[in-house]
């Protein structure tokens, strides 16, 4: 039986918001029918260095597919940056190459410990999420620095990328500002359906 285990945060791990829909992974299952499994190993709240230490070791021998939606935590973690006041746009734009280089540290090392599970395995990009203007453009320009790093890790380890920025593109995709609605939590499920049944097919490829 195919087995697909989902590491990460609150973008899989969304039933509280969601309650009494369905959450990411429950919706999961019922598209993938009864050939397949899904062990929903995500948590609320956990960022990148959360699923290394905490969420890779209890990936079940028998998985097949590993799908990982981390990073937007690590993300907030930084928001400061943006209310901060800088002398000049070279020192904001340092500030934030800084945060975006712990990021690349961080999440090379989270990959890097999945991988050495050898399933195939593929992540899933920040989404732009739901800010009012105009703080959602701020949000969405900042966020491209740590999606530039999902990305570039992804294709250099050739990973398939679920680009959720193109997935839940509707305000009615989203519970609150950062969090799935029970229907962009479908629209989520649909792509990893349809990742894990063309694997390992398909590689280094980019779904949404």
């Amino acid at each position: 039986m195919n087995h697909v285990a989902l590491l990460g945060d609150s973008i899989f791990d969304n039933g509280v918001y969601v309650t009494p829909d369905p959450d990411v992974s429950q919706q999961l299952r019922v598209q993938l029918g009864r050939d397949w499994r899904v062990s929903l190993l995500a948590v609320d709240g956990h960022v990148t260095r959360d699923v290394r230490e905490r969420q890779v070791g209890r990936v079940p021998t028998d998985v097949s597919h590993i799908v990982i939606s981390a990073g937007g935590n690590d993300a907030l973690g930084h928001a400061s940056i943006l209310s901060q006041v800088a002398r000049s746009v070279a020192e904001a734009v340092g500030k934030l190459a800084d945060a975006q280089a712990r990021f690349a540290r961080s999440y090379e090392e989270m990959v890097d410990a999945v991988l050495t599970l050898s399933r195939p395995t593929a992540v899933c990009t920040i989404y732009d999420a739901n800010y009012p203007e105009p703080q959602r453009r701020l949000v969405v320009s900042a966020l491209s620095l740590f999606n530039d790093v999902i990305t570039r890790v992804a294709f250099a380890r050739g990973l398939n990328v679920v680009d959720l920025r193109l997935i839940c593109d509707d305000p009615e995709d989203y519970a609150n500002p950062i969090e799935p609605s029970a229907r962009g939590g479908e629209k989520i499920a649909t792509a990893i359906s349809g990742l894990v049944r063309a694997t390992p097919s398909v590689r280094s490829s980019v779904w949404a």
